[in-house]
């Protein structure tokens, strides 16, 4: 029943979004990479929030509540007030341009070095640290749940194997032959899957932890647990109160305002209007995320007192196996094997958009059409998805805090992407010169501070926090910008042009909706200090 379930779930998103996208054309740019530029609110938002919103959230933002308590909805909630900043500041900017990728808007602003070096960035980071991780991450929730290795007879490396290809191949499929439209459909319906899913498991949770009552299962929870439902974390903390006032806050901004993979939704709006009502839809629906990313680690912590987990990791789908009714277990790992699809395909799709905008075209084959620029990027896309499927399951030897260590890392590109792209925004005669020696040296100091000063030199108790590094590097980046433009500024001012692809005015509850964000995000850390 419950694979029966899993399996009708899986084909009918399959089915719905084959029917969604069979007449969008997706041998064009625009219909491959941006869905046609026909993406609304609703959808946009649904594949934002499907995009991040994987196992490597669920189960490692879950594993480190087990350990550490609420102040890791950090990750979660302030994301709601830099998706609010995306929507007024840089949504708007990037879709007046007409541009496909972000990295074109730095050619256009600095020039073509500039954006063949940030594609090759996020090319780097989305090969060697998000896809593999979200292909194991996802195939370590889906085992520990249904016990794959035993219900297959296998052994638990051939059963990692197994599903991580399993999802590979899978999210191949909607990512490469179906284009952005596919990917964006097929969220949509997995977002509302996955919300109704994963409110569900703290409702068992509580319900277990009350002897069948709801309100005395949190009561037990908080009576028992307060130090779990402190947001102020001490400077020993993964997240340490003060990150949200320096690092925290650029990482959140880097990933919702400048990531190809989850800003690509935007890009593919019908209308700045869709565009930003479907981003602050996702910031509203972000602020509820805690209650399935962080909740069910404290709920685990109080069942599993008794016989305390040994990788927290395990947290969240072992409690999902413990309190989730039989008859619910097949549609929730559809759900949950829907979310990891989309982080995978989404970053496959923007990897194909990536290499095949900005580095076939432009170097390898410059004459090339729009049907041979996405038949190669189609073909990037599956060499990449072979590449991730072969490194995944290898990271289960050097599994320690996935979220944590995927954050920390991701440090080397997106602290000076970030920068550049905000420069280049906000000043008009900051020659290229200063984005190369930014970004160069932005990578450069971050990977000497993390990984040869922190382990080799102070020590990681000594040394300071990785996000605290972040803004201390951002803003000397910004320095060096603007003292090289000071010195030896471009020769015109930069204008940003108006490509007329798509109607660029706002929508009218745009303050009205940003602003109530913004409010109630500051009320809940009030209410949990």
């Amino acid at each position: 029943m419950q694979l029966l379930s899993f399996f009708f779930f899986t084909f009918l998103v399959a089915f719905i979004a084959y029917l969604a996208t069979r007449k969008t054309k997706e041998n064009t740019s625009d219909g491959y990479f941006l869905g046609g530029r026909s993406l609304t609110g609703v959808v946009i938002a649904g594949s934002l929030l499907l995009t991040n919103l994987s196992t490597e959230q669920i189960v490692g933002l879950n594993g480190a509540a087990y350990k550490e308590g609420i102040l890791v909805m950090a990750w979660e909630t302030l994301a709601a007030i830099a998706i609010v900043i995306t929507a007024f500041v840089l949504l708007p900017r990037y879709l007046k341009s007409g541009i496909t990728t972000v990295p074109q808007f730095l050619e256009s602003r600095y020039d073509k070095t500039t954006k063949t070096i940030t594609s090759i960035l996020f090319l780097s980071g989305y090969m060697i640290v998000l896809l593999p991780i979200v292909l194991y991450s996802g195939a370590l929730a889906i085992n520990t749940m249904f016990d794959v290795p035993a219900l297959l007879g296998v052994s638990d490396v051939t059963a990692l194997w197994i599903s991580v290809w399993t999802i590979g191949i899978v999210g191949s499929i909607y990512a490469v032959f179906g284009g952005l439209k596919a990917v964006a459909v097929s969220d949509t319906i997995n977002a509302i899957g996955l919300l109704t899913g994963g409110l569900l498991v703290p409702y068992f949770g509580l319900l277990a932890i009350g002897d069948g009552n709801l309100s005395d299962g949190w009561s037990n929870l908080i009576i028992t647990n307060p130090e779990k439902f402190n947001a102020i974390g001490d400077s020993n903390a993964s997240v340490p109160f003060a990150t949200i006032f320096t690092g925290m806050m650029l990482v959140q901004l880097f990933y919702w305002g400048t990531n190809q993979a989850i800003i690509q939704r935007g890009l593919g709006a019908k209308n700045l209007k869709e565009g930003q009502k479907g981003l602050l839809l996702a910031a509203f629906i972000k602020i509820l995320v805690p209650f399935i990313v962080v909740l069910p680690g404290i709920i685990a912590f109080q069942l599993f007192k008794d016989q305390p987990l040994t990788n927290p990791d395990q947290a969240y789908p072992f409690l999902v196996s413990k309190v989730l009714p039989v008859s619910l277990l097949g549609f929730f790992a559809a759900v949950l094997f829907g979310a990891v699809l989309s982080s995978f395909n989404s970053a496959l799709n923007s990897s194909s958009t990536l290499f095949g905008l900005d580095i076939y075209k432009a170097y390898i084959n410059k004459n090339a059409n729009e049907q041979q620029t996405v038949k190669m990027s189609k073909l990037f896309g599956i060499l990449l998805a072979v590449f991730s499927m072969l490194i995944a399951p290898f990271i289960a030897y050097a599994n320690n805090g996935l979220f944590g260590y995927l954050q920390e890392v991701n440090g080397c590109y997106s602290i000076p992407i970030l920068t550049i792209i905000l420069v280049g925004y906000t000043t008009k005669y900051v020659p290229a010169i200063a984005a190369k020696i930014a970004i160069i040296s932005g990578v450069v100091l971050y990977s000497i501070s993390q990984f040869i000063l922190k382990p080799f030199v102070f020590g990681s108790e000594n040394y300071p926090h990785y996000l605290h590094i972040m803004a201390i590097l951002f803003v000397i980046n910004i320095m060096v910008m603007l003292i090289i433009g000071y010195f030896k500024p471009r020769k015109d001012a930069y204008n940003l042009k108006y490509s007329h692809d798509v109607d660029i005015t706002p929508w009218k509850y745009l303050y009205l909706m940003g602003i109530s964000i913004v409010i109630i995000v500051i009320g809940i850390y009030f209410y949990f200090s």
